[in-house]
């Protein structure tokens, strides 16, 4: 009796499947001749797969605890972003951070709070790892559909029908971390697709409010073969956009607090102003050197150094791995 149920709930599946497909090509299950959905089986009722995900999404419930253990300059920026999401005014926005600022304490702080109200947020990266930290993280380039072989005036890989511009057209806040490693030309196809999309070609980003995050002092994008100057060049701060965003600054390294002296080194070398020698070599201090004294110990000395909590699993095994990797060369 039960078979018939069966091959039903199957062929809902399928037919659910192929609408998604379909959705995110920008195309309706309706316009073929297909099976209708049957309301029963419609987890979605009829709403954008895009936009189903996102408010999927499990919100921190927490983050109230979050936003309190923000420090001043984090606590600043928290502020000054959501009052434009509250008030729809819409900008861009540039978090300047170093690393261990706490640039992705901020960003959950953020959409933490932008979910917990029933909108939607938009948290991406340049680099997967990166998109793996935020909550529903994807890469910049897989959910705006921007190609890796973006040239200069290109547009993003979307359609005003799709399900990502109904979803971006909804979204109260858009995030983008680690956008100093990516090509200007990247950020500017989203910008000419949200102005498209929004209807407001005048201004940026369709007056989204729109959240990008990274470091310069850090990697800057990939250029073939490139010079130094065609490198610069291909960074954000050189996109006619830059000077229409806000920016906000992280200084204070939150991973270093106990050690001011290695913070402060650590942010003279980022910035260019630690003294070098010759051929812009940076002298390393001693006291932050394992000495070198020739004798086969020294490698020991050095693992010992680097890992030495191996008391702890993990530890110990990046120990042991260590030793091998030298062992074998």
């Amino acid at each position: 009796m039960s078979r018939p149920n069966e091959l039903t709930c199957v062929e809902q599946m399928v037919l659910l499947d192929i609408r998604n497909m379909l959705q995110s090509m920008g195309k309706d299950i309706s316009s073929f001749p297909l099976p209708e959905i049957e309301e029963e089986h419609d987890t979605m009722s009829g709403e954008v797969r895009e936009i189903f995900e996102e408010r999927s999404i499990e919100v921190d419930h927490e983050f109230a605890s979050i936003v309190s253990s923000l420090n001043l300059e984090q606590r600043y920026a928290y502020d000054k972003i959501l009052s434009y999401v509250d008030n729809g005014n819409g900008t861009a926005f540039f978090v300047d951070g170093p690393g261990g600022t706490g640039k992705t304490f901020l960003y959950k702080a953020l959409l933490a709070k932008v979910r917990s109200e029933g909108k939607i947020a938009v948290a991406t990266a340049t680099s997967g790892v990166a998109a793996s930290i935020l909550p529903g993280g994807r890469t910049a380039h897989s959910r705006f559909k921007i190609s890796l072989s973006i040239q200069e005036g290109g547009v993003c890989n979307f359609t005003k029908q799709s399900e990502i511009a109904k979803l971006l057209r909804m979204g109260s806040l858009i995030l983008w971390d680690e956008v100093s490693m990516t090509k200007r030309q990247a950020i500017e196809a989203l910008d000419k697709s949200l102005r498209d999309i929004m209807e407001k070609p005048d201004l940026p980003f369709g007056g989204k409010t729109i959240v990008f995050g990274g470091d310069f002092r850090q990697v800057l994008p990939v250029v073939r073969k490139g010079t130094r100057a065609q490198i610069i060049n291909a960074t954000l701060r050189k996109s006619y956009l830059w000077e229409n965003m806000q920016k906000l600054r992280l200084v204070r390294n939150m991973r270093a607090q106990s050690d001011p002296w290695f913070s402060n080194y650590l942010l003279r070398i980022r910035n260019g102003t630690k003294e070098t020698v010759k051929d812009d070599y940076v002298k390393i201090p001693d006291k932050i050197c394992v000495p070198y004294t020739g004798a086969e110990s020294d490698i020991d000395n050095l693992i010992d150094s680097v890992f030495y909590a191996s008391n702890t699993p993990i530890q110990f095994r990046l120990h042991h791995i260590s030793r091998y990797f030298v062992n074998k060369e």
